[in-house]
């Protein structure tokens, strides 16, 4: 299942998504806006749509699926405002076996890193800096 929200999350409807019998290991992997940008003091991000991201989302839960034993795949991204400690992201696997969540979930967080499919907007102290 692939999420582009504005909502804040919430983490026992999305295990209840994820969770499924026979699936013996569910992990999940929360990214959270930190307070440091390189070497600026960070308020925090704004994402806006650039593109498909829900596409791009379902691109990455087929390769996850067709690499690794999972039994279901979940990726959620966040747009708007976000403050510090908010989450951006989440990437969660549930499988028969822990070895395969783990491989997964990294691989899912490392591609979602590279979507092309939002903007980036850091809010430094002072001033706004606008990634690619």
């Amino acid at each position: 299942m692939e999420i582009v929200t504005k909502a804040l999350l919430d983490p026992g409807r999305l295990f209840d998504q994820i969770r499924k019998n026979g699936a013996g290991s569910v992990l999940f992997h929360y990214a959270v806006v930190e307070s440091q940008a390189g070497d600026k003091v960070s308020t925090g991000i704004r994402f806006e749509g650039n593109g498909d991201m829900e596409a791009e989302l379902a691109e990455i839960s087929a390769d996850i699926k067709g690499r690794w034993n999972v039994a279901d795949v979940l990726l959620v991204r966040r747009i708007g405002t976000l403050k510090i400690g908010d989450v951006i992201s989440l990437v969660a696997v549930s499988s028969p076996a822990s070895t395969d969540a783990f491989d997964a979930c990294r691989f899912g967080l490392e591609r979602l890193k590279k979507t092309i499919g939002l903007r980036k907007t850091e809010m430094l102290q002072g001033h706004r800096k606008n990634m690619p």
